[in-house]
């Protein structure tokens, strides 16, 4: 019998939405397969975050590392100790997360390993034979659906492609310690930059109020974030927006930036171009407003306010506020 590996990332001790959205694909496509289904956590914390882990399905491997090794970047951790347990067991496939250190986990994968790789998968389902990966390219424009002509392979899932759902029954958690013959070697940091951003990814956000050219300049994003705050939410942008300066790439929604879901997404100023369709179409509810009726976000909105931005929002951001004082 075959086995789906889904490799999890681990944020401060805990698991991110990522990993549970990636245990849940594993759980589901190995159903679907007739496999065996693992969540592999490595990191400082892992067997502590295994348990909340396995309650979305499959077993759980976890290795926890020397606290000496969590100042390495997470790569250069993880990749090796993964080769050695793919050496081990012999998995067919392995899901990894389309995050920054997902992306840099695969990379280390491809020269340490054979296993060939799909990318930047916006939807992954089992097909006849193996793992069937929908991409899309061209900003958007183009979807296509590709799979492995190999019996192995890895995966890259973008983040909030699959609904993390628990398991009727949660899987069991080995603790394991893994061996490597030879560290990588450090990585000499001789420079770092803070760039201020939010508080929390806005990945993980359950509301976002988007930022699009309409807000018009700097000073209109103030109302943007007035407004993300009255609904306790983040703020999220458009490319337009972030290459003018008025907020930093980590806020960027989109084919070129982050795919999100939150239950709710109100977009300010934006159009809806495909290529920042892709970023929101699986929010919970979509609002829109926008003075231009015909805009395309009006096509997949589940409610599309057709008017000024500025006229609106003061008076949108004052009702929420007195509900929430109690006010009429």
């Amino acid at each position: 019998m075959g086995a789906i590996w889904a490799v999890g990332e681990l944020a401060d001790g805990a698991p991110t939405k990522l990993t549970l959205e990636l245990a849940t694909l594993a759980r589901t496509m190995a159903e679907a397969a007739g496999h065996d289904a693992r969540t592999v956590l490595i990191g400082a914390g892992a067997g502590a975050a295994a348990t909340e882990v396995a309650g979305y399905g499959p077993d759980v491997l976890a290795v926890d590392v020397d606290a000496a090794l969590s100042g390495r970047p997470v790569a250069a951790v993880v990749a090796p100790r993964l080769v050695s347990l793919i050496d081990q067991h012999s998995p067919e496939y392995l899901l990894l997360g389309a995050s920054n250190d997902g992306k840099d986990i695969a990379g280390m994968l491809l020269g340490l390993t054979d296993l060939p790789v799909l990318a930047n998968g916006a939807a992954v389902e089992w097909g006849d034979d193996g793992p069937r990966v929908e991409m899309s390219t061209f900003g958007g424009k183009l979807v296509t659906r590709s799979t492995f002509t190999g019996p192995r392979g890895m995966v890259i899932v973008r983040p909030a492609s699959v609904t993390a759902e628990k398991a009727a029954a949660p899987g069991g958690v080995e603790s394991i310690e893994v061996s490597v013959a030879q560290e990588l070697p450090e990585v000499r940091v001789t420079n770092r930059l803070e760039e201020a951003g939010a508080a929390a990814p806005i990945e993980e956000a359950r509301v976002i109020v988007g930022a699009g050219r309409g807000i018009g300049s700097e000073d209109g994003l103030r109302l943007i974030e007035d407004l993300a705050t009255a609904l306790g939410g983040a703020v999220g942008a458009t490319r337009a927006v972030v290459d003018s300066g008025w907020i930093g790439y980590g806020q960027q929604i989109g084919q070129t930036g982050k795919i999100v879901k939150p239950s709710l997404y109100v977009a300010c100023g934006i159009s809806g171009a495909i290529q920042h369709k892709v970023g929101v179409q699986t929010a919970g509810t979509i609002v829109a407003i926008n003075k231009d009726p015909d805009a395309p976000i009006a096509e997949f909105a589940d409610l599309f306010v057709v008017g000024d931005l500025f006229e609106i929002l003061p008076r949108l951001i004052e009702a929420i506020r007195a509900r929430k004082s109690g006010g009429s």
